[in-house]
């Protein structure tokens, strides 16, 4: 089995590419993981200055992956809740990161694929891109990524799109703020590029702390808190009736009971 990422360093840009195009990139154990760990390294390297995150095949990441579904819909509340942290620290990770952080996105982003762009401090994506919080059809919430899809999008957005579920396309990931920038699929590379140069011309301090500032300008309750408490409802959701209700119809490629015909 091929290793789910890539780190790449050149000069001061790090390169952190998902590599499991074969399942769309979807989020596992050993993925979610692989991305904390690659981001821990990258915020103690000095020399890295910029940080693009990006992904190999047709889709930026499709969210949880099948199998580690199935498995979690089987496992106890307290192994979701601990699952669900993991998720939490990588997200958080990402969103506190102390490097300019750039996600450049092609094909499908849902779920926690979603939670990977809001996360970043810029976002572009190739026109045709699809996006969907799409918990909501599984029974679920997107609860451990609400914080930075609702600082993405807005309050108002979020109620709409965590409850419905719709796939929306990059001209409505624009308009609700979820992305920066949306461009011909041949011209993606070259648009992060701009970012990049532009980073590169800005104070390295003054760059790396600039969410810093804005974080500290917009404090909220304490992050830890707000894991916990979300990975605690994620958990509850998945082990509850209506969960495992939407899990088991989605894994037998049926609708679920709440589906009116």
């Amino acid at each position: 089995m091929s290793e789910p990422l890539q780190l790449h360093r050149d000069g001061p840009v790090a390169r952190l590419r998902m590599t499991r195009a074969e399942v769309h990139n979807a989020f596992d154990a050993a993925l979610i993981a692989g991305l904390t760990a690659a981001l821990d390294e990258v915020a103690a390297d000095a020399d890295v200055r910029v940080l693009v995150l990006e992904a190999e095949g047709a889709s930026f990441s499709a969210g949880a992956d099948l199998h580690w579904m199935r498995g979690m819909a089987a496992a106890s509340e307290a192994e979701n809740r601990t699952d669900s942290l993991a998720l939490a620290r990588l997200m958080r990770t990402l969103d506190e990161l102390p490097k300019p952080t750039i996600a450049a996105v092609q094909g499908s982003a849902f779920g926690g694929g979603v939670g990977l762009v809001a996360c970043c401090d810029i976002a572009i994506a190739a026109r045709g891109a699809k996006f969907g919080l799409t918990e909501s059809r599984l029974g679920l919430l997107p609860a451990v990524i609400s914080p930075y899809v609702i600082a993405a999008i807005g309050a108002r957005n979020a109620r709409r799109y965590f409850a419905t579920a719709e796939l929306f396309d990059t001209e409505e990931a624009l308009r609700i703020g979820l992305l920066h920038d949306v461009v011909n699929p041949t011209a993606l590379d070259t648009a992060v590029q701009r970012q990049i140069d532009l980073l590169l011309k800005a104070g390295p301090i003054a760059s790396a702390s600039a969410k810093g500032l804005i974080r500290d300008v917009c404090a909220h309750a304490d992050g830890a808190k707000h894991d916990a408490d979300n990975a605690s409802l994620i958990a509850r959701l998945r082990v509850s009736p209506e969960g495992q209700e939407g899990l088991s119809a989605f894994l037998d490629k049926r609708k679920p009971r709440w589906v009116q015909d």
